[in-house]
């Protein structure tokens, strides 16, 4: 398919576009001539190299046109375009996409869409909401009343059980979930469960190269907490601070040089209790009278050559 031919007078207007991108540039920012493109009858767009820092391959397009048999040609409009070899930032993409695991910081609020796969309700019944959702401690404001405590006494004191907007009844299915431990709106579903599994078993499962190395396998190691619901079959939550895998969940299969049973240390021995032997008798020598008595003398001499003359 040949290509539309540009008027001759538009596509000679060539000064009039460069004045026009001048005016909508900064100064000194409006290089070559890169070419004119037919856009219509007597409507023809002029590209100018872009000389802006930071806009490599970006060119400015002025846009002249004249009417049917005039001879004068008029500017339409004068934009900043990227070229083929320009310099593009990254496509957008919606923050659900762009998050990733650890970029939820301290006061940061994670939105979950109202039809999450990884949820499902944690109780069915009515519709009714759980007594602590908004909806519901709204109802509680415009009743003039903190909680459902403070309305069951209103109703008694100054107004009918049905004049409070939104209030749950006392048998309820969300009430009874309250009672029973079932108060969460929402728990996690099979496809939820399947995730985690997944996630958790890529991290510390049995391909890992810790696990590959080890002795033996977290299922039969003392420092295994297990889990409960179905997940307790698979895994498992570590407690060996000495261990990688110290307080993260960790799958049956997984093992680590920590484990329990692998290299069980002996106990120091300690020594045995002294024995006292009572069927020997040790022979002490002992001072026999002469040397007692010549030891008396010696010592009456050398006080003797010691003393003071008379």
């Amino acid at each position: 398919m040949r290509g539309r031919t540009p008027d001759r007078l538009c596509a000679e207007a060539v000064e009039l576009a460069r004045e026009a991108a001048r005016e909508a540039a900064f100064p000194g920012r409006i290089g070559d001539h890169l070419g004119a493109v037919a856009d219509g009858d007597r409507v023809v767009t002029h590209y100018f190299e872009c000389l802006e820092p930071g806009y490599r391959g970006w060119r400015w397009a002025a846009t002249v046109a004249r009417a049917s048999r005039a001879r004068v040609v008029t500017v339409d409009e004068t934009v900043l375009l990227p070229g083929p070899d320009a310099l593009l930032a990254p496509e957008w993409v919606p923050w659900s996409e762009r998050l990733r695991p650890g970029d939820l910081g301290p006061g940061d609020l994670l939105p979950t869409e109202a039809d999450d796969p990884r949820l499902e309700p944690g109780y069915t019944g009515g519709g009714d909401p759980s007594p602590h959702a908004a909806v519901v401690e709204s109802a509680w404001e415009e009743a003039g009343a903190e909680g459902p405590a403070e309305a069951e006494d209103a109703d008694v004191v100054t107004s009918e059980p049905g004049e409070l907007p939104g209030a749950p009844a006392r048998g309820s299915i969300a009430a009874v979930a309250e009672e029973i431990g079932m108060g969460r709106p929402r728990v996690l579903s099979r496809q939820g469960l399947h995730d985690a599994a997944d996630r958790w078993e890529e991290e510390f499962g049995p391909r890992t190269p810790m696990a590959q190395a080890a002795p033996a396998s977290c299922m039969s190691c003392g420092f295994l907490v297990p889990m409960a619901g179905s997940l307790r079959q698979a895994f498992g939550v570590c407690a060996n601070e000495f261990s990688p895998a110290d307080g993260r969940v960790v799958s049956l299969a997984f093992g680590c040089g920590g484990h329990s049973e692998a290299a069980v240390m002996p106990r120091t021995p300690r020594p045995p209790a002294p024995v006292i032997d009572e069927t020997r008798v040790d022979e002490l020598p002992l001072d026999t009278g002469a040397d007692a008595s010549d030891g008396g003398e010696a010592d009456a001499s050398d006080d003797g050559a010691d003393g003071p003359e008379s």
